[in-house]
C-alpha cells in the first residue's frame, strides 16, 4: 500500500521552544497583572476616596430633574466655588461636579454627558493646568486605575489609548500600596483628612477649610510661586483640545456652557495673552465666558493650601461674585440677585470690595 504524506506539522510545533517559552511567560504575566489589578487588589483609601466624591457627585446630579448648574473644573471648583450660595442666587439645583486636577477630562466628562441635558448651564473655571495637561499624564492618572477595577463601562468608551493607560497604570509600588490601604481599610482605619482640610456636602461643595486651619498652611502659601502657562500652550495643550470637543457636544445637545477663570493670587495674575487664549477657545466653539473684574485674584491670607483652593470664607465671597457674574448669562427668574442667603456667612472686612451680597 502506499503510504500517505504526512500531514503538515501545525504551526506552533515548528516554532523553536527558544520563543515559545518566553513568550508564554509574558503572556502569562499579563494575564496575571489584569487578574491582579481588575478584579483583585485595589486602593480603598486613595483612589476609593476620589470614587466616592465622583460617585456622589454624579449621584446629585442624576437626582435633579430640572434644568441644573454644575461647575466643572479640578479640585479649584469644590474648594473656591460653593453651589450652596449660587444656586440659590441665581434659583437653579447646582451640583459642585470638579474633585482633582489628577482626573482626565475626557473621563470627567464621559461620565457627565449622559446627566446633562437641553437647558442645563455649565460653568467651567478649569484649572490653567487642565488646558496643557499632556496626554500620557492623562492616560495614567487615578481614573486610569479606577476604571479598570471599577468603571470599565466607561473605561470601554474611551479611545483605546486610554485602554492601555488603565491597563497599565499600576507598578510594583501601587501594588504594595494597595496591600496595605486594603489591610488599613479592613481593620477599621479612620481617615484624618476631614479634621485637616474639611469634607464635601450633599451639593459637592468643599466645606471646614476655614481659615484657622489654613493658618498652618500660612509659610507655604507665602513661598508658593504659580506656574502660568503661555498662550501658545494653552492653544496647543491635549486639555484644550478635550474642552473644545466636549463644547461642541454640548452644544450639539441644548447644553449652555460658560467658561471662567480659576481662582489664584493677586500678586500673580495670568498673563493677559494666556487670558485671550482661554477665552478663544470658548468663543470658538459658540460657548459664553465670564471674568470677573478682578479676574477672580485674591490676597495670599484668602487661600487655604493651593492658589487653587481659596478658604471658607473666601469660597463665599467669591461665589457671589460668580452668582453676580452668571446672572446675566443663565436664564433664571426675575430680580434673580435679591435674595442674601449668602450672607448669612461672615465676611472679613475687605471683602465688600470684592462682593456685596447681591444688593
Amino acid at each position: 500500500m502506499q503510504e500517505e504524506p504526512s500531514r503538515p506539522a501545525r504551526w506552533w510545533r515548528r516554532v523553536p521552544h527558544s520563543i515559545v517559552r518566553p513568550v508564554a511567560a509574558c503572556a502569562a504575566s499579563i494575564l496575571l497583572y489584569v487578574a491582579c489589578f481588575g478584579a483583585i487588589l485595589d486602593r480603598p483609601l486613595s483612589f476609593g476616596w476620589l470614587r466616592h466624591e465622583l460617585d456622589a457627585r454624579l449621584a446629585r446630579g442624576a437626582a435633579i430633574e430640572e434644568p441644573k448648574l454644575v461647575i466643572l473644573a479640578g479640585s479649584n471648583g469644590p474648594y473656591s466655588h460653593r453651589c450652596e450660595i449660587i444656586g440659590p442666587l441665581l434659583h437653579r439645583p447646582c451640583v459642585n461636579a470638579g474633585v482633582a486636577v489628577g482626573i482626565g477630562l475626557d473621563y470627567l466628562f464621559a461620565r457627565w454627558r449622559p446627566l446633562l441635558h437641553p437647558g442645563d448651564v455649565v460653568y467651567m473655571p478649569m484649572e490653567e493646568a487642565q488646558y496643557v495637561r499632556d496626554r500620557a499624564a492623562n492616560a495614567l492618572g487615578p481614573d486610569a486605575a479606577i476604571m479598570l477595577r471599577h468603571d470599565r463601562a466607561t473605561l470601554a468608551r474611551l479611545p483605546p489609548r486610554r485602554w492601555l493607560g488603565a491597563l497599565f497604570a499600576y507598578d510594583l509600588r501601587g501594588a504594595l500600596m494597595a496591600a496595605i490601604e486594603t489591610a488599613l481599610a479592613a481593620g477599621g482605619f479612620h481617615d484624618p483628612r476631614a479634621a485637616v482640610d474639611g469634607k464635601s456636602n450633599a451639593m459637592g461643595d468643599h466645606i471646614g477649610h476655614t481659615a484657622t486651619l489654613a493658618l498652618a498652611n500660612a509659610p507655604a502659601l507665602q513661598s508658593a510661586t504659580p506656574y502660568h502657562p503661555t498662550a501658545s500652550q494653552i492653544r496647543t495643550g491635549d486639555g484644550s483640545e478635550l474642552i473644545a470637543s466636549f463644547l461642541d457636544w454640548a452644544h450639539a445637545h441644548g447644553v449652555t456652557v460658560i467658561g471662567g477663570l480659576p481662582t489664584g493670587f493677586d500678586d500673580s495674575p495670568i498673563p493677559a495673552a494666556t487670558v485671550a487664549a482661554i477665552r478663544a477657545i470658548y468663543a470658538r466653539h459658540d460657548a459664553s465666558f465670564l471674568e470677573l473684574p478682578n479676574r477672580s485674584r485674591y490676597p495670599r491670607s484668602a487661600f487655604f493650601d493651593t492658589a487653587d483652593h481659596l478658604n471658607e470664607t473666601w469660597q463665599a465671597v467669591h461665589s457671589i461674585a460668580v452668582a453676580r457674574g452668571l446672572a446675566p448669562l443663565v436664564d433664571t427668574r426675575p430680580q434673580v440677585m435679591t435674595a442674601n442667603a449668602a450672607c448669612r456667612i461672615e465676611q472679613v472686612p475687605e471683602a465688600s470690595v470684592y462682593a456685596d451680597c447681591g444688593r
